[in-house]
């Protein structure tokens, strides 16, 4: 027999739902389905209300974007994203939720996301790409509960996009950590890891919580994980890369600002805490840094360069030095096509 329903909590629930109370003064909501198992709800009253909605489908915002996208958060496809999808989406919700955020999934037309595509967010075509492939996740979803019959995203021609051309050039890149040389201690690891990156060629995942047991002085190799691998190659695949001299010399100018600091860290890119940068907090620091280093005319606004564009250099500059292309991606049309940036392409004749 149910409890019955004496505070105040349990009032004004749904059939079927029932309000336990705890000795620590919360109050537990469960729905108990006919002939099963009750189904816990949590503590949060309004929440519960509307789980129990969403599984009679009787809800107000059942099939409407900005529900599903708190759906979709706690589907299995969101768990296997990387948390840097999770900011990615995250972000992109943002204005995906303005435009479409009451709109229910099987109202949406083709016309739609093209007008979203071409006229709401024509200042930003590129991320208007992304966060429609973020409204197709969502639209999968509702056809998945019933909730929408087709995907229109389907249907729409993508903004066209193209990868940036250009890599920094040697000059521009000595200037630039030269400069940053003489900054303060923060700047220096940041000039730091940027270099990592023009010699390496790795992704700021995959270095940014770099730790020194990776770094195999004897056997003259650092160890990271692979970024951007899904399904079961996820965090299995090692990059073994070899320390150059170069690198080696970069690896005791870290040693000596860590040793100047006076501190024994474990990251070889630590914030002033000593721990790893998030993506969010490097990419801020690394947007002042360029900022400043226009101001001070060390680079001009035509020869900044993305964070990025160094992982190009180094596929560029590898190249150019061994004549292929490194093993970056696991589709090499990918590293050609993105990242490699030579102007000018030697062949011998017959």
């Amino acid at each position: 027999m149910n409890r019955p329903r004496k505070i105040k909590a349990g009032k004004g629930l749904l059939d079927r739902m029932e309000a336990r109370p705890r000795k620590d003064g919360l109050v537990t909501y469960r729905y108990r389905p006919v002939n099963g198992k009750p189904i816990n709800l949590g503590t949060d009253r309004i929440k519960a209300i509307q789980r129990v909605l969403d599984m009679l489908g009787m809800g107000d915002n059942i099939g409407t974007i900005s529900r599903l996208w708190e759906q979709y958060q706690d589907s299995n496809d969101w768990n296997r994203l990387s948390k840097g999808s999770h900011d990615d989406y995250t972000q992109c919700s943002k204005p995906l939720l303005a435009v479409f955020g009451e709109v229910r999934a099987n109202e949406i037309r083709a016309t739609d996301v093209a007008r979203y595509l071409r006229v709401e967010r024509k200042e930003a075509p590129v991320r208007a790409n992304r966060e429609v492939a973020l409204l197709s996740n969502l639209i999968n979803l509702a056809i998945e509960r019933g909730e929408a019959e087709a995907n229109p995203c389907r249907q729409v021609r993508r903004n066209p996009e193209q990868p940036r051309s250009g890599a920094p050039k040697d000059e521009v890149l000595r200037k630039f950590h030269e400069w940053l040389a003489k900054q303060t201690p923060q700047r220096v690891i940041i000039g730091m890891a940027a270099e990592y990156a023009a010699l390496a060629g790795n992704r700021k995942a995959e270095f940014l919580d770099l730790t020194r047991p990776q770094v195999d002085r004897s056997a003259k190799i650092i160890r990271t994980f692979r970024a951007k691998q899904r399904g079961a190659k996820r965090g299995q695949i090692v990059e073994e890369i070899e320390i150059t001299p170069k690198l080696e010399e970069l690896l005791i100018r870290i040693d000596a600002v860590h040793a100047a600091q006076d501190r024994d860290c474990l990251y070889l890119f630590p914030n002033r805490h000593g721990n790893a940068y998030t993506a969010s907090g490097f990419k801020g620091m690394w947007g002042k840094i360029v900022r400043a280093a226009i101001e001070d005319k060390v680079i001009t606004a035509e020869e900044r360069f993305t964070f990025h564009d160094l992982r190009a250099y180094y596929a560029t500059t590898h190249k150019a030095e061994r004549g292929t292309l490194p093993d970056l991606h696991s589709n090499p049309a990918i590293t050609a096509r993105v990242y490699d940036r030579n102007k000018v392409v030697k062949r011998k004749a017959l």
